[in-house]
């Protein structure tokens, strides 16, 4: 058995030049759609590799020697635990499979090495949409096929050599034609209600709004601008100054942080005097906690609602969601306070803040149970002139809110917020902080809000005996255009170039595409594919309705293709096709051919015909008759040549 299989590895049909570099391109269009994810050392190391395999067959054609490949083998995975701490998961499975096809390289010598190498090579690409399944990164995806495509065909025997230009256009054809039955296969392929296979979720952090706030853990969020959820509102949206979206209500503060805590009860009473229904496409935030427009009147079904109507869904959302709600704008909520709570909404921690605290309780005593007067002072203090918005402000030490009130007096949202939360618990009054969206950008061609990551913010809650939680926003104070405007307009010179206005425009538009791409790729799941054939009457469709559509749909493009092909090898004589396509154009100055007319007569006849273009004329017929009749199979450079001539050929009429 060993012997055949030597026998059968010297006798492979060894690679040649153009195969192994379409190949090189092949593995190299791989690992940059991975760039992004690997390691700078990692991807250092595999540019290096994959660099130094192509110059040295150049020069030296043959395998990598074993005592190379082993060792190189044996520190990839070393390197890969070191760094991922497995060789599992979305990040280390894609890194091994990246660094192993690089490896492959080494060792590829003939065209079987170049089958193996590329078939991997298109797994590895796909697992590029484990990251991101984006309609840009999808389409450099199918991009990426190209050269894949372009070394098989490379690899079939016997095969002219032909321009690289002449090597891709075929396989562009090949992919526009599969285009069709990838949209059908697409569309009619039964889709599971969960994946039968996926990668374990990624180890990092990743960005969005947190259980747990203290100050400057927002500012990395601010200066995210990517989309964090679209809402399309039944009817007219409200205006920018009421656009917030409730997340997490946050009660416990330790001196340092506010953190949410939820624990069982029922949601706290609301009397709501004017409702809004909307519908949020929620991104993938890795979070449990489902946004909502100020005080949601009853959870969707993906969430329920928690003790502060807050939603929550039972598992992080991970993929995009889309879900229906109504919230109410005007309300009553929570009228009544049970003593609970009420101690809940007054705790502060022991031995911090004292200069805040002190002044909290000056205010008391001025205003006694004014609840109004004290809130007033607040907003007055933060709309003094003294403090100043900005998102990289100066550290605080360990009684944080002091140094900010009396002390830095810069900040943004969560140290407002944080602030006046805790002078108004020294103050007597019930108060909690509250996180998660206001404002966003109103994109009037796909008529919904697009609300991005850098629209994160914190504000207040006071409770006001029979008004119940009232919001109040202390950043209001300071900046009242960042609630007018938008979180874009306080950033100031802190917003970079990729924050620009101009090219936020770009994006906000762009962003109308990436939507449609959302909702009619990513989001098209086995509930609305159950739905696919309602047009026609069919109500729900099973697994058996979409089995047969499949299958019918299958025998049409078989068909199709057949007859396709068919034609095509009544075509595939290349020398008869540029002979009628000289016909044709010699038909448009009226020299045309007759049915019993022979190519040397007929030719002659346009030579006669068109003086003025005799010699080209005699020069094609010449080059037809040694082509068709002087080789058993046309030399393939004089086809080409006759073939461009024709193509170059511009008959030209007679002025008589």
């Amino acid at each position: 058995m060993k012997f055949v299989l030597r026998r059968t590895g010297r006798h492979e049909q060894p690679l040649d030049n153009r195969a192994f570099d379409l190949l090189c391109v092949t593995i190299a269009s791989v690992f940059v759609l991975h760039i992004g994810h690997l390691p700078i050392w990692l991807s250092v190391v595999l540019a290096l590799l994959l660099g130094w395999r192509w110059w040295k067959r150049r020069e030296q054609p043959g395998r990598a020697p074993v005592y190379l490949k082993l060792p190189l083998l044996g520190l990839l995975a070393i390197a890969i635990i070191t760094s991922y701490g497995s060789l599992f998961g979305r990040e280390a499975g894609a890194a091994l499979a990246v660094g192993l096809l690089v490896l492959k390289l080494l060792e590829s010598e003939t065209a079987r090495d170049a089958r193996v190498g590329i078939a991997f090579a298109c797994f590895a690409l796909m697992t590029a949409l484990l990251f991101d399944q984006g309609m840009v990164i999808t389409f450099l995806v199918a991009l990426g096929l190209l050269p894949a495509l372009a070394a098989l065909r490379a690899l079939e025997p016997a095969r002219v050599p032909v321009s690289l230009k002449r090597e891709l256009l075929p396989v562009l054809t090949m992919l526009g034609l599969s285009l069709p039955l990838a949209l059908f296969a697409f569309v009619a392929v039964p889709r599971l209600s969960s994946p039968l296979w996926g990668a374990p979720p990624s180890s990092q952090a990743r960005t969005g709004l947190s259980d747990r706030m203290s100050p400057g853990d927002f500012a990395d969020l601010l200066t995210d601008d990517r989309p964090a959820m679209r809402v399309s509102f039944d009817g007219t949206p409200p205006p920018n100054s009421a656009r917030y979206f409730r997340a997490y209500v946050m009660w416990r503060y330790d001196g340092r942080s506010w953190a949410y805590a939820d624990y069982p009860r029922e949601p706290a009473s609301l009397v709501a005097e004017r409702t809004i229904k909307y519908q949020i496409s929620l991104e993938p935030s890795g979070q449990t906690v489902l946004p909502a427009m100020d005080v949601p009147v009853e959870a969707p079904p993906q969430g329920q609602l928690g003790g502060d109507r807050e939603v929550v869904a039972s598992r992080p959302v991970n993929d995009a969601l889309t879900y229906s709600m109504e919230s109410a704008l005007t309300y009553r909520l929570q009228p009544v306070l049970d003593d609970r709570s009420r101690r809940r909404a007054l705790q502060l921690p022991d031995g911090f803040n004292p200069k805040t605290i002190a002044l909290a309780q000056s205010w008391r005593q001025r205003h006694g149970d004014d609840t109004n007067a004290i809130v007033r002072e607040a907003l007055t203090l933060f709309h003094n002139g003294v403090f100043r918005y900005t998102l990289a402000p100066s550290p605080l030490g360990r009684d944080a809110m002091d140094d900010f009130l009396f002390s830095t007096h810069e900040g943004f949202c969560e140290h407002y917020a944080s602030a006046f939360t805790i002078l108004m618990r020294a103050a007597g009054i019930p108060a909690r902080v509250v996180t998660g969206y206001q404002g966003g950008y109103w994109n009037g061609l796909g008529n919904y809000l697009l609300v991005r990551q850098s629209d994160a913010h914190a504000w207040g809650e006071v409770w006001i005996a029979e008004r119940g939680w009232v919001r109040v926003d202390p950043t209001a104070a300071v900046r009242p255009d960042r609630v007018s405007l938008g979180a874009a307009a306080v950033a100031g010179d802190q917003g970079n170039w990729f924050g620009s206005e101009w090219l936020r425009d770009a994006r906000n538009h762009w962003d109308v595409v990436n939507r449609w791409w959302n909702q009619g790729v990513i989001g098209f799941s086995a509930l609305r594919q159950r739905g696919l054939l309602s047009p026609l009457g069919i109500a729900e469709t099973d697994a058996e309705k979409l089995g047969l559509l499949l299958a019918i749909g299958c025998v049409l493009f078989a068909m199709i293709g057949l007859v396709w092909a068919l034609w095509r090898q009544r075509e595939t004589d290349p020398l008869r096709a540029a002979m009628a396509r000289l016909e044709h154009k010699l038909a448009r100055v009226d020299v045309i051919r007759r049915h019993s007319e022979g190519p040397q007569h007929y030719l002659s006849r346009a030579a006669r015909a068109l003086p003025h273009q005799r010699d080209r004329l005699e020069q094609l017929m010449r080059s037809y008759l040694d082509l068709r009749y002087a080789h058993d199979e046309p030399p393939p450079e004089s086809l080409r040549a006759f073939r461009r001539a024709v193509r170059d050929f511009r008959p030209r009429r007679v002025v008589k």
